[in-house]
């Protein structure tokens, strides 16, 4: 792994690039630095989420996921280089399945809202989702392990999963869109 931070302000990025965990040095709106930026903003966005009330396993569920992120932007930090295990996506399809099993069937869309808590997952979802975006254009470009982008797949559905969770604290429930199929069913 590159050389850990002693120095925030190094101005060496004052000419447009910055370095990766290998040396190497590349433009900041490069895919890959882009890519990077995105999964911090999502660990950012679940840091904040964590600010909320919430149930103790979904709390050390996020917790442990912002760890590996970390691992993930270390891995596209330095090019070719494995720092998110199999294990890790396989630990979100669990997380799915175990949380997903509680909810009740979608009959309709949701809203991304409901309680604060549940809007902060919604947040983190989609920005799961443009991190992966990112990743799509980053691997169209260079090789790219296919951990990462997994991940991020993963985590932007468990996100939503746990937005319905989060929306049912204290006996709330999902925002629904208010379709016109919906509103027909009700008039029969």
């Amino acid at each position: 792994m590159g050389n850990r931070l002693t120095q925030i302000a190094t101005r060496t990025g004052d000419a447009g690039t910055t370095g990766l965990g290998d040396n190497a040095r590349v433009s900041k709106n490069s895919l890959r630095v882009h890519a990077m930026g995105d999964v911090d903003e999502l660990n950012s966005h679940i840091g904040l989420l964590l600010c909320e009330d919430m149930p103790a396993d979904v709390r050390t569920l996020l917790v442990e996921i912002q760890h590996q992120l970390f691992n993930l932007g270390g891995e596209l930090s330095i090019p070719g280089y494995e720092l998110l295990k199999p294990e890790a996506v396989l630990a979100l399809d669990e997380a799915l399945a175990t949380y997903n099993e509680q909810l009740p069937r979608l009959q309709e869309f949701i809203l991304p809202a409901g309680n604060r808590a549940a809007a902060q997952a919604h947040v983190c979802r989609t920005v799961a989702r443009r991190a992966e975006r990112q990743l799509v254009a980053l691997g169209n470009e260079e090789a790219i392990k296919e951990g990462p982008r997994q991940y991020l797949n993963r985590l932007s559905d468990l996100m939503f999963v746990l937005a319905r969770v989060l929306n049912r604290m204290n006996g709330g429930d999902d925002v629904y869109w208010k379709s016109e199929r919906l509103a027909t069913q009700g008039e029969g």
